[in-house]
């Protein structure tokens, strides 16, 4: 099960289960279809607030995200990084799924004074609550991709610190290192795979290269 295909991150995890033969089937949940077509792949149009049962999975990677400038609120950014995120979970849970993958952000900590990264800790802190036997928590720095070219608004500030980071690489600490959506999709699907049981967290700098 992938949540949040269509997003920079989403996408790539979508692609890359598609062209992995351990996964049988790969079902998608949202509000609108991914641009990508495959024999396996099952989308399912759904209103995260009012979750439908979903179909039995073993895996599952949620890469919903936000902003507040784009949900309008804080209470909608909330909605989605939060309320959006445990929604899927849960249902998967349900449905029978074991090991569950999510982006999370650098900065996440459900005591920290920041919103943004107070609402990504207590996701963080919420998921690992349901029983997942596995749970690996994805936590990228700034992410170079084209927004762009999924039909997705720029965010506030990222096109310039994208090109500060890209410029600043090599003295950067590779945990503050602008990182590709390809390699935290690649980097999150291999250590679900994996399946090491407990909560694995990934660091921006450790996803580097994939």
């Amino acid at each position: 099960m992938v949540a949040g295909a269509t997003g920079l991150v989403g996408r790539e995890i979508l692609a890359a289960l598609l062209a992995d033969k351990t996964w049988s089937a790969v079902h998608c949940v949202g509000r609108r279809a991914p641009a990508q077509t495959h024999p396996k792949l099952h989308f399912h149009t759904v209103d995260f607030a009012t979750l439908p049962p979903l179909p039995k999975v073993d895996d599952c990677f949620i890469a919903l995200g936000t902003t507040i400038k784009v949900a309008g609120s804080q209470e909608a950014f909330r909605a989605v990084d939060l309320k959006a995120v445990e929604a899927v979970a849960l249902a998967v849970r349900a449905s029978g799924a074991t090991n569950l993958g999510v982006v999370s952000a650098m900065g996440a900590n459900s005591h920290s004074s920041v919103f943004y990264n107070r609402i990504k800790g207590e996701m963080e802190v919420s998921l690992a609550r349901m029983g997942f036997k596995s749970l690996v928590i994805a936590r990228p720095s700034l992410i170079d991709g084209d927004r762009a070219a999924l039909g997705q608004p720029g965010r506030a500030g990222e096109g310039l610190g994208l090109k500060l980071a890209r410029g600043l690489s090599p003295l950067l600490p590779a945990n503050y290192k602008a990182i590709k959506a390809s390699d935290i999709a690649h980097a999150l699907i291999r250590h679900v795979k994996a399946g090491t049981p407990g909560v694995v967290t990934l660091m921006s700098g450790e996803m580097q290269g994939g």
